[in-house]
């Protein structure tokens, strides 16, 4: 999912977007088109705690952010001019280790047929690069037990580790991708939510008390694993620059969790590997998933109650956002959300300390793109509880219950809390403007389904838009009628969106 700010400074505004990836980059061509007709300078702020993939691979033997989704977006990002380097960094090896494992050496010998069509000295920067992260990998292998596997490994997932390697700075492994791939920076940045050379992983906690450790597994079909349970949990703040502040103990926000399911033949098998994480990690958090299906949407036992991020222990910490992505949003006009995974995308974002606030108090708009369907992980949601979900990330208020159990089509509020909901509807309305002000969504049967007199009650104004059916059979956006929705949102400086009104959307009542 996705958020965009927009800012009316000269001498352009500004747009930000908080996003995952592969559903937010579909809509990548609309946020560009938006930032060309309105002069625009667009960021999208990324999380770093997707630790499924060919990225898992990478966090079990080097540790290190998960990268996946930040470099899906820059590839996305090149313009179709240097159409070579995109087709390089958007690669993936073979599907077969031993085959991947060859497939790489070509790259590091030049023999690759990938590197015809670059300049000479950019494919030998890019070699040396990759020869890096070659010298990294032997260095760490112990064969039998501990080899890195190039199954199916992105060639630009490994080309943002070898420079992240080489230069000791993820910006800068962000930085040289962004330049050897045309990248307009000075338009489009990408920006991880968190700046660190360390892994960070989330946890969900379900209304039952389950708790799902890793975001691999919240997303995908995987028995529960959580910390042992006791009555004592420690925190861990960490600052900025990576540095972990003294441990505090305190009662557990999270609820306490009643399955714990470890395979104890995994975990012996990893004890005798030597890798990146760290002796006692959870072994959810120290695995590979290199297998792991995407398409595979078996309901969680239960609704998401909270999300929040863990050591490799799978204790509670605070880690901080990047200060850039916090100055982004506090400089932004409009922040729109957009589409993706509600609690492995957006939430990462949102929870971190300050981001809330940054959003409280920076932007004006603040729009909610709302899925073309229900996944795994938000399954029974209406629109109603998409906006409570973002709101409860934003503000953590959870005596509101904004973050909590989805709606059972009974007037758009919750079935065991409507009274409640009624009862501080004016406190509620107040409380939601503060981080959502527009809502867009698909009218279609598949798509989630939007009360709009309770959200006209909070403030928060809708416009429906036109969508298609995608191979998949889901809905997807029409894009030129999401960008005009988008554009009549935050305006046009030239008025003349303004008053455009297209077929393809509808503004649907709400406070303005």
């Amino acid at each position: 999912m996705c958020v965009i700010y927009m800012m009316s400074a000269s001498p352009s505004r500004k747009i930000v977007v908080l996003s995952g990836g592969t559903a937010a980059n579909s809509l990548v061509d609309v946020f560009n088109d938006l930032i060309q007709k309105n002069n625009c300078t667009l960021s999208y702020i990324i999380p770093i705690s997707d630790n499924g993939g060919s990225s898992s691979e990478l966090i079990r033997v080097f540790g290190g952010p998960g990268i996946g989704d930040i470099r899906s977006r820059l590839v996305r990002l090149i313009p179709p001019s240097n159409a070579g380097i995109y087709n390089l960094f958007n690669h993936r090896l073979h599907s077969s280790p031993a085959a991947a494992s060859a497939e790489f050496l070509t790259l590091l010998d030049l023999t690759s047929a990938l590197y015809k069509p670059l300049p000479t000295p950019q494919a030998l920067l890019i070699r040396s690069i990759l020869s890096h992260l070659h010298l990294e990998i032997l260095k760490r292998t112990r064969s039998p037990t501990s080899t890195f596997n190039f199954q199916s490994a992105s060639i630009g997932n490994l080309f943002l580790t070898g420079a992240r390697l080489f230069s000791g700075s993820f910006e800068s492994a962000i930085y040289l991708f962004a330049i050897i791939g045309g990248v307009d920076e000075s338009r489009t940045a990408v920006l991880p939510a968190i700046v660190s050379n360390f892994t960070h992983h989330i946890s969900a906690g379900l209304e039952d008390g389950t708790v799902i450790t890793g975001q691999n597994a919240i997303s995908h079909p995987s028995a529960p694993t959580a910390l042992a349970e006791s009555p004592i949990a420690t925190t861990v703040h960490s600052s900025s620059s990576g540095a972990d502040m003294p441990p505090t103990n305190h009662l557990p926000e999270a609820p306490t969790p009643h399955h714990h399911h470890d395979n104890p033949s995994h975990r012996h098998h990893h004890h005798q590997i030597e890798d990146a994480t760290l002796p006692g990690s959870l072994p959810t958090l120290s695995s590979s998933f290199l297998t792991a299906s995407k398409s595979d949407e078996t309901p969680l036992p239960s609704p998401i109650h909270r999300i929040w991020y863990i050591n490799p222990y799978g204790q509670e910490m605070h880690p901080s956002p990047n200060p850039n992505a916090v100055s982004a949003i506090r400089a932004a006009d409009a922040v729109i959300y957009s589409i993706g995974s509600l609690y492995t995308s957006l939430a990462p974002i949102l929870v971190l300390t300050g981001v809330g606030e940054a959003v409280e108090r920076g932007p004006r708009f603040k729009v909610l793109v709302l899925n073309g369907s229900l996944d795994r992980e938000t399954g029974g949601y209406s629109g109603v509880d998409f906006v409570k979900a973002v709101v409860g990330c934003c503000c953590g208020e959870e005596s509101l219950r904004l973050s909590s159990r989805p709606t059972t089509q009974m007037n758009g509020f919750c079935g065991t809390t409507a009274a409640g909901w009624k009862g501080v509807q004016g406190d509620v309305a107040a409380t939601v403007r503060k981080y959502v002000t527009h809502l867009i969504h698909i009218d279609h049967p598949t798509a989630p389904v939007v009360d709009r007199d309770v959200l006209a009650s909070w403030g928060v104004e809708c416009v429906r838009c036109y969508g298609r059916k995608g191979e998949d059979g889901k809905m997807r956006y029409d894009e030129k009628g999401l960008g005009q929705a988008l554009g009549v949102i935050l305006g046009r400086r030239d008025g003349k969106e303004r008053g455009e009104r297209s077929r393809r959307n509808t503004i649907e009542g709400g406070m303005k």
